[in-house]
C-alpha cells in the first residue's frame, strides 16, 4: 500500500477512544439504522457512533455520555458509504468545488480526478498547493498523475520535467498514474513512460490505462507493462475480456457514451454473476449530464437491471475504495472510517435523505445544510485570462488542401478541401466552416477548414479547449473577429457572434478554462449553447467534446494540435504550425 500520513493526531485518537469507553459524548449517533457491511456483504442493523469526522462504534449499543449528541433515528432508513467517482475530469466548464457541491447533495462526495488542466493551465508549485488546499472542503479529492497530454504541444518535456512527475507520483493525495492515452509511445518503445509506470508501481499505486477497442493483444502487453484497470469497455464482451485478464474494469455511463444499462445486460447474457473487480464512472461528462446527481444516476441503472442491491451499492464505494487501496479511510461503514455516508429512503431508492461527508452535514432530511467550501481561485493563479494580443483579419488566411470532417462529435477525417476558401465569407449552402487553434500567447496558429459542424455558425470563439489554446470556427470572418475580440474582453470563454451583435456568451473565469460560477449556472449556460449551436446546424449530441477532442490525438483520425495538423495513425505532422 502507497505510504501515507495517519488522517488523525494522536490526540484526536485519543478522544476518539474516550468515546468508545464513554468517557466522552460522540457528536452524532445514527440509531437502529440499517447499514451495508461491506465485510460481511449484508445489511445489518446497528447504532453508528461518529465523533468529529469519524466513525469509533458500530454495534448494539447506545453511548453513555449524550450531552450535545445530536441524535438520528434511522428504524426506518438505510445507510450505505458515500458514493465515490473514480475517473472525473473535474473542470469540464465546471471545476472540482462547484462540481462536488452540486453532486455531493446526490450523494457523490469523493472524486479521484485527472491533473491535465492543472498540468497546462497552472503555475507547478500552485498546481500541488491547490490540491492539498482542496483536501480541507467537505468533499474527498484524490488525484492521478499524468504521463502524457494526449494531444501534441511544442516542449512537452518542459510539462512533464523528471522532478515535477516525481512530485504528483509522491503526493498523498495521488493514488494513480495515468489514464494512460500514450499507450502507442509506450508500446512502440518509449521507455521514459515505461520508467514511470515502474515508479508508480514502486510506489504502491494504481496505473489506469485508456484503451478504447483494444485487441486481446493489446491487452495482454499493457497488463505486463503493469496497467490495473481500464475504463474504455464499450461492450459487455470487452468487460469480461479485461475481467480475465486481471483488470479491475470501470462500467461507464457519461454525456458521450451512455452505455451502462447495455454494458450491465451484456455481461448478464455473457454468464457474470460476480461484480467484485467492476465499478462504475461517468467519466468526466458535461454539466447538464449531471442535472439528477452522478453515482446516483448508475446504481439506480444497475437496480433496473436487476444487479444485487449489494452489488450495486459496493460499484459506487466499496470497490473503487478497496482499488485504490484506501478502504481504510472511506468507502465502508465501519469502526475507524472517516464519517461519509448516506442515509437513504429505503434499499431500492439511492437518492439520499441525508448526506454526510467528513462528519459534516452537507443534507439532512432533504435540505442542502450551510457549509463553508469557497476556494480563493486567485491563489492559484486562476483569474480571468489575459490575452494580450489581437487577431487580425491576416491571421484568417486559409489555404490548407486537406481539412477536417466530423465523423462524429469526437472522431475527425482527413477531407479534401474543394470550395473556395479565399473568401471573407463562406455560403451557408454547404457545412464547411474556417477553423483556426491560434497560440493563447499568440505565437502560433494553425488554420484549416472543418466540416460537419455547422452550415450557418459565423463566428465563434473559444478558449475551452484541450491545451487551453483558442479555438476560432465560422463562416464569416468579421464575426470571428468579433467572437475572438469578445472572448478576450471577458477574459477567455465560449462566445457566439451572428449579424454584428454577441447573442451568447459564457466567461471561463479560471485562465479561459473553466467557470467558478455554481453549477446550476453552468448548466444553464450549456443548455443554451446547445441549443443555438443546433439551431445553427450543429449535428451531435454536445459540441463541448467536439471543442475538448479537436487536440486529443488518443482519438482517430486527424486532430489540429499546436504542432500542427496531426495524422493520429500514422503519428506524424502532416502541416506544421505557423508563426504568426
Amino acid at each position: 500500500m502507497p505510504e501515507q500520513k495517519f488522517q488523525w493526531k494522536n490526540s484526536q485518537i485519543r478522544k476518539q477512544i474516550d468515546v468508545l469507553t464513554n468517557d466522552l459524548a460522540p457528536t452524532v449517533v445514527l440509531k437502529n439504522a440499517t447499514y451495508l457491511n461491506s465485510y460481511l456483504r449484508q445489511w445489518m442493523k446497528a447504532n453508528i457512533w461518529i465523533y468529529e469526522d469519524r466513525i469509533v462504534y458500530v454495534g448494539d449499543k447506545l453511548p453513555d455520555k449524550t450531552s450535545q449528541m445530536e441524535i438520528i433515528d434511522c428504524a426506518s432508513k438505510v445507510v450505505v458509504p458515500g458514493y465515490i467517482e473514480p475517473h472525473a475530469h473535474p473542470f469540464q466548464l465546471y471545476n472540482p468545488q462547484s462540481l462536488a457541491r452540486y453532486v455531493s447533495q446526490t450523494g457523490t462526495t469523493t472524486f479521484v480526478g485527472d491533473n491535465l488542466f492543472l498540468l497546462l493551465q497552472t503555475n507547478k508549485k500552485k498546481a500541488l498547493t491547490f490540491i492539498e488546499d482542496m483536501e480541507k472542503l467537505p468533499y474527498h479529492f484524490y488525484w492521478w498523475a499524468r504521463f502524457d497530454l494526449q494531444t501534441e504541444v511544442n516542449s512537452e518535456e518542459k510539462v512533464f520535467s523528471h522532478d515535477f512527475v516525481r512530485k504528483w507520483l509522491e503526493h498523498k493525495a495521488v493514488l494513480q498514474g495515468g489514464e494512460l492515452t500514450g499507450w502507442p509511445k509506450l508500446a512502440d518503445g518509449d521507455d521514459w513512460i515505461l520508467y514511470w509506470l515502474q515508479e508508480t508501481k514502486r510506489k504502491g499505486k494504481r496505473l489506469e490505462g485508456h484503451f478504447p477497442g483494444a485487441s486481446e493483444n493489446t491487452l495482454m502487453k499493457m497488463k505486463l507493462f503493469g496497467v490495473d484497470s481500464d475504463h474504455e469497455s464499450m461492450t459487455g464482451k470487452d468487460v469480461v475480456n479485461r475481467l480475465k485478464m486481471g483488470y479491475t474494469a470501470a462500467l461507464r455511463q457519461s454525456s458521450i457514451r451512455q452505455d451502462l444499462e447495455k454494458l450491465i445486460r451484456e455481461v448478464q447474457d455473457e454468464g457474470l454473476t460476480v461484480y467484485d473487480h467492476l465499478y462504475f464512472t461517468t467519466d468526466g461528462s458535461t454539466p447538464t449530464f449531471y442535472e439528477n446527481g452522478m453515482i446516483n444516476t448508475c446504481i439506480n441503472i444497475a437496480l433496473e437491471c436487476n444487479v444485487p442491491a449489494i452489488d450495486a451499492y459496493h460499484m459506487a464505494s466499496f470497490n473503487i475504495a478497496r482499488y485504490y487501496q484506501i478502504e481504510d479511510r472511506i468507502g465502508v461503514i465501519a469502526p475507524g472510517r472517516m464519517a461519509t455516508l448516506n442515509i437513504l429512503e429505503n434499499i431500492d431508492n439511492p437518492n439520499p435523505l441525508s448526506v454526510m461527508s467528513k462528519g459534516k452535514w452537507l443534507v439532512k432530511n432533504r435540505e442542502v445544510q450551510p457549509y463553508n467550501d469557497g476556494v480563493k481561485w486567485e491563489q492559484y493563479g486562476l483569474e480571468p485570462a489575459e490575452i494580450k494580443w489581437d487577431l487580425l483579419i491576416d491571421d484568417l488566411q486559409f489555404s490548407m488542401p486537406m481539412g477536417m470532417k466530423m465523423r462524429n462529435a469526437v472522431i475527425m477525417e482527413p477531407y479534401s478541401i474543394t470550395i473556395d476558401s479565399s473568401s471573407d465569407n463562406l455560403s451557408e449552402n454547404h457545412d464547411e466552416s474556417f477553423l483556426a487553434l491560434i497560440d493563447r500567447n499568440g505565437q502560433w496558429r494553425v488554420n484549416t477548414m472543418v466540416k460537419g459542424f455547422s452550415n450557418k455558425v459565423q463566428g465563434f470563439a473559444s478558449s475551452y479547449s484541450t491545451t487551453g489554446d483558442i479555438i476560432i470556427i465560422g463562416k464569416n470572418k468579421n464575426e470571428m473577429l468579433s467572437a475572438f475580440a469578445r472572448m478576450k474582453e471577458i477574459g477567455g470563454g465560449i462566445v457566439l457572434s451572428e449579424n454584428d451583435r454577441i447573442i451568447f456568451e459564457l466567461p471561463l473565469q479560471l485562465n479561459g478554462g473553466a467557470s467558478n460560477e455554481v453549477l446550476d449556472k453552468i448548466m444553464t449556460k450549456h443548455k443554451e449553447l446547445n441549443i443555438l449551436l443546433k439551431e445553427r446546424g450543429y449535428p451531435f449530441d454536445d459540441p463541448i467534446h467536439s471543442l475538448l477532442f479537436l487536440s486529443s490525438t488518443h482519438l482517430p483520425y486527424i486532430r489540429i494540435t499546436p504542432r500542427g495538423i496531426f495524422d493520429v495513425m500514422k503519428k506524424t505532422v502532416l502541416f506544421p504550425s505557423i508563426m504568426r
